[in-house]
């Protein structure tokens, strides 16, 4: 009978070893399947090569560029582009396969035309532009910082954008907007939504650290202007 009684004991003993290990596994495999299938972000996603971001969104280091990334880099306004890595061609480099990036805009408050840069915004390498004639315009900057007030003074949209610290944004006709805390040397893109040229006017302000920047309707397309640079020198340079 204690002979019976042992071996009933050591096989309940077995048994529940057994179980117990099975039950120790069963959480690790959901997480184990969960990982595979969380998929990897694509660093060149198709939005970038598709209208309006073709033509408004340069592209991050290392994707093809997309016509606005070209032009740019074309006027001398951004570096050459990099061939893709190995893990963004394994990707699928403009494909649309994974998620998409975030493009955030910066946020004005209520009532207010005051717009601040991201305080957490990246910039990937400012665009050089090659200052070859005399600059539009100097100023004096404050503590290396520039406040750019754009007036858009056409009746037509204007889009803008701050490479590296903001995505693009529009500016609507007979209206303006403070660009604040702008730190040089920087990069501003701008061009009518309608296709035309832009006459480009800055001109500095009696405070340190102050441009206004005007557009106006260009008659022709030598008149035209779609960037502006400002150096750490304060030089402010159109192209």
């Amino acid at each position: 009978m204690n002979m019976k009684s042992q071996n009933f004991r050591k096989s309940a003993e077995l048994f529940g070893a057994i179980c117990g290990g099975l039950l120790i596994s069963l959480p690790a495999i959901p997480q184990v399947l969960a990982q595979e299938s969380i998929p990897k972000i694509n660093p060149c996603p198709r939005i970038f090569y598709e209208e309006p971001h073709n033509n408004q969104v340069v592209v991050p280091q290392g994707c093809p560029p997309n016509a606005l990334t070209e032009r740019l880099a074309a006027q001398g306004l951004l570096p050459v582009p990099a061939t893709p890595s190995q893990e963004q061609i394994r990707l699928g480099v403009g494909g649309g396969e994974a998620a998409e990036p975030d493009v955030r805009l910066p946020r004005l408050a209520p009532g207010d035309q005051t717009q601040q840069p991201s305080p957490g915004a990246v910039s990937t390498g400012q665009p050089q532009l090659q200052p070859r004639q005399t600059p539009s315009a100097t100023i004096a900057l404050a503590n290396g910082m520039v406040n750019v007030r754009l007036v858009n003074n056409t009746a037509t949209n204007v889009t803008f954008q701050v490479i590296g610290d903001t995505a693009p944004r529009s500016l609507q006709g007979k209206s303006d907007v403070t660009l604040q805390n702008l730190k040089a040397p920087v990069t501003v893109t701008f061009e009518r939504e309608d296709g035309g040229q832009l006459i480009v006017t800055p001109q500095g302000s009696s405070e340190p650290g102050s441009l206004e920047v005007t557009f106006k309707e260009a008659t022709n397309a030598t008149q035209g202007r779609s960037a502006m640079r400002i150096e750490r020198s304060g030089s402010v340079f159109l192209n």
